[in-house]
């Protein structure tokens, strides 16, 4: 009987989408909805967009080990980005009426900033595609189980996100993300409500939460080491998720600038709240079945919600959770498959073939989502065993140290430079890459901080130096005149 309602719900969302696939007529529509979501909608897509895998199984088992602490990456990083973009940035850019963020580093910076942007942001997506992929393949596999392995339900779960949004882009993406949202908010609180009724009430999960020091989130007597790579997790994804297509497509997608400002920030506020649901239900999971939970939390701590849900709670409850849990999945998935299949085809094909009409650019958009599904595929197959939390948060340091600078430098100081951006793109890959090899670095100073401030300087002497070295042959011409 589960199944058969999973599979039903999930008919449902490949009809949602393909109805929406009849609104694309051009690439505008298939990128970025026409310009016309209202707020809403633009709500419902950035906090769906960002409630993934790695919020419902990787967030809460990281917080049932290490407490608030060991989430400040995600969701408190992940949801104050939205908050930031939509105070900082959304505004800046719809002004602009881009495609893609790619089309902005063109326009401020030339095209090989440009080139090397896009190919940075389109790289980083395969960590955090992956992560959802592999949550696709383990619920298939917990739903049957074991008759399904997560391997097949890795391509079983890909082919449905595929089919809606290869034909329907952004729409589609926005009317899914609609509906999933629902969905997430509806099943997670009615699980949370039961959970803590199993668990003796509310406050016995919450009291036992502050005993165990789960709440501690800033460090506690700790040295100055401690502080920074606390600080390099929560900028992690904080501003490294900033120079995101995905990101950019919500705000370039909204009706006007004023919606393009405030959905973000009212989405990663939602974001950061029902973040904390999960979290509850898997601490009030330790109190109901302490047993299950110690082995669990040994061997796959992501597996103790769906084993709590699978185990304890009626079959309403688990038609609820796993509904919950495929929305908020295909949800991210679907929008990070289009995402950078997006950027390669306007920032990359058409610096190859600039030539290309708007029917060709649509359908090499398709197929570049088709192409890059397979790739993420392949790497999730590959990546089986990782941890869903640490595929994602790793995703974001490269657009960190790579893509941030120029975007922020760009838009809010005048003096910034192309050679400016080239010398931020190279310094800031080239000092985290250097702390990657010297593994005795990268345990005296966070990897993702020592790029970003490389990244910071290269900027920075990128712009002023030669208009600095311009000024001193300039004087000198001067002087030798005299």
């Amino acid at each position: 009987m589960l199944i058969t309602f999973i599979v039903v719900y999930l008919l449902v969302s490949i009809g949602i989408g393909l109805y929406a696939a009849t609104r694309v007529k051009n690439t505008a529509d298939y990128a970025l909805a026409g310009r016309s979501l209202p707020l809403a909608v633009v709500i419902a897509t950035t906090f769906a967009t960002w409630f993934g895998s790695e919020t419902v199984l990787g967030v809460s088992a990281q917080f049932v080990k290490s407490g608030l602490s060991g989430v400040v990456e995600d969701p408190f990083g992940a949801g104050m980005c939205l908050v930031l973009v939509g105070l900082f940035f959304a505004y800046k850019l719809y002004q602009k009426n881009l495609i893609t963020i790619g089309d902005y580093y063109r326009l401020r910076f030339g095209r090989s900033v440009e080139l090397l942007c896009s190919a940075i942001i389109i790289f980083s997506y395969l960590g955090w595609v992956g992560a959802q992929i592999t949550a696709l393949g383990l619920v298939f596999n917990l739903l049957t189980q074991g008759a399904m392995s997560i391997t097949a339900g890795m391509v079983v779960g890909t082919l449905v996100v595929l089919v809606y949004t290869l034909y329907g882009g952004m729409w589609s993406v926005a009317l899914t993300d609609f509906v999933q949202m629902i969905v997430i908010a509806v099943g997670l609180l009615l699980i949370a409500w039961y959970a803590a009724d199993l668990a003796g009430g509310a406050g016995r999960v919450i009291n036992y939460a502050a005993t165990e020091g789960k709440f501690r989130f800033f460090p506690e007597n700790a040295d100055a080491k401690e502080w920074t790579f606390f600080i390099a997790a929560a900028i992690t994804m904080m501003l490294g998720s900033i120079p995101q297509q995905d990101v950019f497509q919500r705000v370039m997608s909204s009706k006007n600038a004023s919606v393009a400002r405030r959905g973000p920030v009212i989405g990663g506020i939602l974001y950061i709240l029902f973040a904390l649901v999960p979290m509850f239900v898997v601490t009030a999971a330790v109190l109901i079945m302490p047993d299950t939970a110690h082995a669990l939390l040994q061997d796959d701590p992501q597996k103790l919600l769906p084993t709590l849900v699978m185990e304890r709670m009626p079959l309403a409850l688990q038609i609820a959770f796993f509904g919950a849990l495929l929305s908020a999945i295909m949800s991210t998935a679907s929008a990070t498959l289009l995402a950078p299949s997006t950027a390669f085809v306007e920032n990359i094909l058409r610096n190859i073939r600039p030539d290309m009409s708007d029917a060709a650019t649509l359908k090499a958009m398709r197929l570049s989502v088709l192409g890059f599904t397979l790739c993420v595929l392949v790497y999730a197959i590959t990546m089986q065993g990782s941890s869903i939390y640490e595929m994602v948060s790793g995703a974001y340091q490269v657009p960190l140290v790579g893509a941030l600078v120029p975007l922020a430098a760009g838009l809010y100081w005048k003096g910034a430079t192309t050679q400016g951006a080239l010398a931020a793109v190279v310094m800031g890959l080239g000092g985290w890459l250097a702390f990657i090899c010297m593994p005795g670095w990268a345990e005296a100073f966070p990897q993702q901080l020592a790029g970003l401030l490389c990244a910071v300087v290269g900027m920075g002497a990128g712009s002023l130096l030669p208009q600095w070295l311009g000024n001193q042959r300039e004087a000198g011409h001067h002087f030798a005149q005299a």
